[in-house]
């Protein structure tokens, strides 16, 4: 239910600068943040839990913290 409510509003789906320095070096890349974030919460096998006013995506080795109203990437780590 989670997973398809972001998966609606997936154009919606942001970060700040500060989020943008800090995805990358949590995670460890080098690539654009919010494309990455959003490529892995469309794979099969990421799952989506809401607590408090956040999703929390969990897929592979990291967990992406979304805002649940305002859709803006939080922070993620691995």
């Amino acid at each position: 239910m989670h997973k398809e409510i972001l998966l609606e509003n997936i154009d919606k789906i942001h970060t700040t600068e500060m989020g943008v320095g800090r995805i990358k070096k949590n995670l460890g890349i080098d690539e654009e943040p919010v494309g990455y974030c959003i490529s892995k919460l469309k794979q099969d096998n990421s799952t989506v839990k809401k607590e408090g006013k956040n999703y929390y995506v969990e897929v592979d080795d990291c967990i992406i913290t979304i805002n649940s109203s305002s859709f803006t990437i939080i922070t993620a780590h691995k």
